[in-house]
């Protein structure tokens, strides 16, 4: 079997970590399978190594700053390669541009194009283990680029593909998914497998074991992942992979708590056609990220538009929105809010799920604001002090401590 690992910041943490990664690669390996390590930097390497920039300048260039930050993955690729050798093993130790990964010019937030698998072959097929600085690449221009916080859990996936793996195993700190955060929800349970779909939908919910991009692109290249703990290797993890008619047996899978969200309303603002796709449009010229939209038509030819954005994108917002401050009759901005949401394949077989959510939050006397749905998901807006008690209300509601 090939088998692609991946070792986050946590896992790597400091030597005797990597020491303890080494184990598990050189374990997997005397088991007779091919294997491909995937590294993130040194936990906190990547904040050090922007604090350093921001010295000189709070508006550094980012094309040295991608050369500066893809630096800590390597570092960590090159002990554990020095490891595994001190072990015995044969291993070698391979930057992002030396294992054929192409990305986009896009410095801080390149996107891979391309992967030329031929040099990890070679050295696969001569019995070595393959460790590859995550979270980076290099551009048409033959500059290094980095794909973004949680990169390294992209790089993984998309050697995954490109070699076509078996498994694609995600160590973490963590030895799985679970139904909601155990911190909120101290009776919360590992969940054995999930769809793509919903863990798509649970990591852009704000849970963070797994980046969303990864998860997307592991749909569709179809790589199974397995959610694992570094601490805990013996222990099965959770799988994500695609649908299977047991899945839909299940009716909820998951709850997940979204804090990083404001709210945004605009009062009497003319209602006419194309005014939406004025308003966001330039929202998105800024990458602005609308979730939840919510419009309704007043009286005298006046419109309410209200809408959620990241909280970290309030302000930007703000600024975007101020010519409308003289047009609109009033404008109002909540920061104390949160997004609760409820996640299952289940759902969209069954009825009853959306009246379940409505009542327990009314029996907890919690008022919602706003309301999504789709064929998987419902979020709802609610006050963000009754954030914690909604997921705890609703992970009981829908006998997930079970």
């Amino acid at each position: 079997m090939l088998i692609v690992q991946k070792f986050g910041g946590t896992s790597v943490g400091d030597l005797d970590r990597i020491k303890n990664v080494a184990n598990i690669v050189k374990k997997t390996k005397n088991e007779g399978n091919d294997v491909v390590v995937v590294v993130s930097a040194m936990a906190g390497e990547t904040n050090k190594l922007i604090d350093y920039a921001s010295y000189f300048s709070k508006t550094p260039p980012q094309r040295e700053m991608d050369l500066l930050v893809s630096s800590g993955e390597r570092v960590t690729s090159a002990l554990l390669s020095i490891a595994l050798q001190s072990m015995g093993m044969d291993a070698i130790a391979l930057t992002g541009r030396q294992a054929g990964i192409k990305t986009t010019k896009d410095h801080t937030k390149a996107r891979i194009m391309d992967i030329n698998p031929g040099k990890m072959q070679k050295h696969l097929k001569e019995g070595k283990i393959v460790i590859v600085a995550g979270f980076q690449g290099i551009s048409e221009e033959g500059d290094v680029t980095t794909l973004g916080r949680g990169g390294s859990d992209l790089t993984a996936v998309a050697i995954a593909g490109a070699l076509k793996a078996h498994k694609c195993e995600i160590y973490t700190d963590v030895d799985g998914i679970y139904t909601t955060d155990p911190r909120i929800e101290p009776k919360a349970k590992k969940i054995n497998m999930i769809t793509y779909d919903e863990m798509l939908e649970l990591a852009s919910l704000g849970a963070k074991v797994m980046q969303s991009r990864s998860v997307e692109l592991a749909k569709k290249l179809e790589v199974d992942i397995e959610v694992k703990s570094s601490f805990n290797p013996e222990i099965k993890g959770t799988l994500i992979t695609k649908e299977t008619p047991e899945m839909e047996k299940v009716l909820v899978s998951g709850i997940a708590l979204d804090k990083n969200q404001a709210r945004v309303s605009i009062f009497g603002v003319e209602d006419r056609p194309g005014i939406s796709a004025e308003i966001f449009s330039k929202l998105a010229d800024k990458n602005i990220n609308v979730d939840m939209i919510i419009q309704n038509v007043g009286k005298d030819n006046k419109a309410n538009l209200t809408f959620t954005v990241p909280e970290t994108e309030l302000e930007l917002t703000k600024k975007v929105l101020g010519e409308y401050e003289q047009k609109a009759e009033a404008m109002e901005y909540d920061r104390d809010i949160a997004k609760v949401s409820i996640v299952g394949v289940g759902m969209k077989s069954h009825s009853g799920v959306a009246a379940t959510a409505f009542k327990t939050l009314a029996d907890e006397n919690i008022n919602i604001l706003m309301i999504s749905t789709s064929e998987i998901k419902i979020s709802m807006i609610i006050d963000e002090k009754y954030g914690e008690l909604a997921v705890r209300s609703l992970h009981k509601a829908y006998n997930l401590d079970k």
